[in-house]
């Protein structure tokens, strides 16, 4: 009967205590923790500009971009020392925005 009473006390005082220390247990992890980057590749656009289909000066022009559209840079592509093209992706909202709208293309820097 000790040996039962015993052995409930220590799953009772397991169950209450060791959620405290998983994730989902409610203990807030210090901003230290979390892997932020230092670098999200970011630009917003300073002037009107055209996103191509492909990094070429005669691709197809998918849409012009307005002054102030924020883009996420997915890989560079230098074609020259002068010529570099930028693959970007457009800022969405995936639950509000037209599924069909275009997300992702070229840009010449």
């Amino acid at each position: 009967m000790i040996y039962n009473v015993l052995k409930n006390f220590c799953l009772i005082t397991f169950a209450l205590i060791a959620p405290i220390t998983l994730p989902a247990g409610g203990i807030q992890k210090s901003l230290h923790q979390n892997k932020f980057p230092n670098n999200t590749n970011e630009i917003i656009l300073s002037s009107n500009t055209s996103l191509y289909s492909c990094p070429e000066i005669f691709a197809k022009e998918l849409l012009v971009l307005d002054v102030g559209t924020t883009l996420t840079i997915l890989s560079n592509w230098k074609v020259s020392k002068n010529e570099t093209w930028v693959r970007v992706k457009l800022a969405s909202n995936k639950f509000l925005d037209n599924p069909n709208k275009i997300l992702k293309g070229w840009i010449k820097m």
